[in-house]
């Protein structure tokens, strides 16, 4: 009986091949698709965490300055559309894309899982019985899958603390973010959380922002110098920054002596506060 040959020039996946979706949902539907997702939401991460540091800085100079900024954000959009619409855009954008990266990093990971039965779950790489040399891998890129974790529930927790005044450390008083920050991070236990969640974002950023240009294609010995140089210099900036204000407030910089309103309690007294202030300091 004649045995049948395989066919060598045409041969059969293994795996039956998914139905390609339309652009650019197609996008989702290969690692290296993911990876770019993962590259482009987390660029545009980096940018509001730098935003959003620069913002905070307004902390120096005093009570009115900051909540001058507060109310900024709040009136985006220039009377053009209604108060904190624009704002309230904003914050669903970077939650979509907080929700596209945690997504496509967890998929990625799973695909990498998948691949290898020696794998593990948390970061989907392959384990060897006598261990694992790293040549290649630095210490930002082997410790991704805590710090991203660190990181999301930092989120959830300053959210909780300065934005929602859900925590009960500090008597949140909104309209009066200065002393809001003030009052939360001269807690000593609070600080220390900004502290150790600013070095596990700035660690994740290095990392990040490193691969990140290798994810969208751009990856050359003759300027890869200059992307860990970036990396290293974004990390550097936003850890400065965002230590800066756990760091000064428990030293006495930034705390409620300064504050003319820090005697109110609710947000209509702070407001009419803070606009006797706007007043005089504009007079």
């Amino acid at each position: 009986m004649a045995s049948t040959m395989p066919n060598l020039r045409d041969p059969q996946p293994i795996r039956s091949r998914k139905k390609d979706l339309p652009f650019p949902l197609n996008i989702w539907q290969s690692a290296v698709g993911r990876k770019w997702v993962m590259a482009v939401t987390g660029a545009g991460l980096i940018g509001f965490v730098i935003a959003h540091m620069l913002g905070n800085l307004k902390v120096y100079q005093g009570p009115v300055s900051l909540h001058e900024y507060a109310e900024l954000l709040r009136d985006l959009g220039g009377g053009l559309v209604p108060r904190t619409w624009l704002l309230w855009i904003l914050r669903f954008g970077l939650i979509a894309m907080f929700g596209l990266h945690i997504a496509a990093a967890y998929t990625t990971k799973e695909i990498s899982r998948s691949a290898s039965e020696g794998a593990n779950f948390m970061d989907g790489q392959k384990s060897y019985p006598g261990g694992r040399d790293y040549i290649a891998a630095n210490y930002a890129s082997r410790t991704m899958r805590w710090t991203g974790p660190i990181i999301s529930l930092y989120l959830v927790f300053h959210l909780a603390d300065l934005t929602w005044g859900w925590l009960p450390h500090t008597d949140y008083v909104r309209g009066d973010p200065y002393g809001n920050l003030a009052n939360s991070l001269g807690n000593l236990p609070v600080a220390i959380v900004y502290i150790v969640a600013n070095v596990a974002l700035s660690i994740h950023i290095f990392h990040g922002a490193w691969s990140m240009f290798q994810s969208l294609g751009i990856n050359n010995p003759k300027y890869n110098a200059a992307r860990r140089g970036l990396a290293a210099g974004l990390a550097g900036v936003i850890l400065v920054g965002n230590l800066s204000f756990p760091i000064l407030t428990q030293a006495g910089v930034i705390d409620n002596d300064s504050n003319p309103c820090a005697a109110e309690t609710t947000e209509e007294g702070a407001m009419e506060c803070f606009e006797h202030e706007i007043e005089k300091k504009e007079a």
